[in-house]
């Protein structure tokens, strides 16, 4: 007798368990409807934005945040070598620096347009975004703006490379480069790489305020996103 409720209370037990797991993926049960979590991942990532990217405006913001550092591409590396090994390695040093200088004020112009595109976006299968890894909404926020932010983020970071200096300082290095004898002339479209850098950087810092939502409840600081993400926990 003792062996049967014993073996009862064991099947109740085992039973229980796999209901609550097969329970903890039905997000349904919640009430919550698609587009409540598509606000919540919308704040989300206005929380990325604003608590995130706004680091990257201040001095230094991609300079010494090594995340987002733009480093040179791999043509310039060489030319990079070439200068340090004539004595112009501050020059070397310079021109680094201000492709970081120009992405950190080109954000300052370019924030509302990631916030213009976060209010855009529409989460067709916002459970499933919810439900997924660390960083899926950036991740979906990333596939379905790039193109788009940057056809507009590009001009931004053309009009900063003139701000900063970052035009001149490269057109010396690279002619000083240039003038090296038994060296390739090189004549990179850094315009187009730093954008890319610097779009690179946007959505690596709004990916950290995501995971951080994610993984810590107390970085949970409105209703709609404890209600919301408590569904993922």
């Amino acid at each position: 007798m003792k062996k049967i409720l014993l073996i009862s209370i064991c099947f109740i037990a085992t039973s229980c368990a796999e209901l609550q797991q097969i329970a903890n993926t039905i997000p349904i049960a919640t009430g919550l409807d698609n587009a409540t979590i598509a606000s919540g991942l919308r704040e989300a990532l206005d929380f990325g934005i604003d608590k995130q990217v706004t680091k990257l405006t201040h001095k230094n913001g991609f300079y010494e945040n090594n995340l987002v550092k733009i480093l040179l591409p791999e043509e310039l590396q060489k030319v990079d070598n070439a200068l340090r090994d004539i004595g112009l390695g501050s020059l070397a040093d310079e021109g680094l620096k201000v492709l970081n200088r120009a992405a950190e004020d080109a954000i300052k112009e370019a924030t509302p347009i990631f916030v213009a595109a976060v209010k855009e976006i529409t989460f067709n299968d916002a459970k499933n975004i919810l439900l997924g890894n660390d960083n899926s909404a950036t991740s979906y926020l990333k596939n379905r703006t790039n193109s788009a932010l940057y056809l507009k983020f590009n001009p931004v970071i053309k009009n900063s490379f003139s701000k900063v200096g970052a035009d001149k300082i490269w057109t010396n290095i690279i002619n000083k480069y240039n003038a090296i004898p038994f060296t390739n002339n090189v004549n990179p479209d850094l315009t187009d790489y730093v954008t890319n850098e610097a779009l690179k950087g946007v959505f690596t810092m709004i990916g950290q305020e995501e995971k951080q939502i994610r993984t810590n409840t107390a970085s949970r600081t409105t209703n709609l996103l404890r209600q919301v993400f408590a569904l993922q926990d």
